[in-house]
């Protein structure tokens, strides 16, 4: 049975999140931690119930959501995993990340790459792979639909969508991604989004202004 714990870190209120199982094996997606005390945060999590962190996953390379990869690939002795089409998003961050004032971002390479259909393996759980454009060139989220959860980056929010404005978002394909991909799962699946609380998929196909399906 997979368990999730949030951390929300950066200025950007990123929520980064570590998920494990009954072996204590562990996966790490999007860490924002910048701060030493965000990463100390996160390490001190992580030794208090005993985890071994065994991956470190992407679901986009956005500045909020990488800031603490190299940290965390460092500490951890993992390899960094993102979608096969974001190797460009991530590279980008480190010509950037002095605009924004993180003076101190340290690149992380990508280890191996991730394409839709994949499955990440960690204990005894498993994360599917859907690839979720829109957002990010190469968005990924990772599912799993015996436990009904999606850690769904930046593609759907409570009441909101990912933003498009930035360089490789596109409006129409992330709500075809939205469409096509999270709306056909149980309405009963909750999304653990990049910024904000959790959701449901039933609740934003009824109620989101973006891109609720008319009844």
């Amino acid at each position: 049975m997979i368990q999730i714990k949030q951390f929300t870190f950066n200025p950007f209120m990123e929520n980064t999140y570590v998920l494990f199982d009954e072996t204590n094996e562990a996966v790490i997606i999007d860490p924002g931690c910048y701060e030493s005390y965000e990463q100390q945060e996160l390490v001190e999590f992580i030794a208090s119930e005993g985890l071994k962190v065994k991956l470190l996953l992407n679901t986009h390379g956005h500045i909020d959501h990488v800031l603490g990869n190299s940290f965390v690939k460092r500490h951890f002795c993992v390899a960094l995993t993102i979608g096969e089409h974001d190797l460009e998003t991530l590279k980008s961050v480190e010509v950037y990340a002095s605009n924004y004032g993180f003076q101190k971002y340290e690149p992380a390479t990508a280890d191996a790459f991730l394409k839709d259909g994949d499955v990440v393996k960690f204990g005894n759980s498993e994360l599917a792979v859907w690839f979720t454009p829109g957002h990010a060139k190469g968005h990924i989220v990772f599912v799993n639909e015996d436990q009904n959860i999606c850690i769904g980056g930046d593609v759907l929010f409570d009441g909101s969508i990912g933003r498009t404005d930035l360089p490789g978002g596109d409006f129409d394909t992330l709500i075809k991604s939205i469409h096509t991909k999270l709306f056909q799962f149980a309405n009963e699946m909750t999304v653990y989004p990049g910024h904000g609380g959790p959701t449901t998929i039933g609740k934003e196909k009824r109620t989101n202004p973006f891109c609720a399906i008319k009844q």
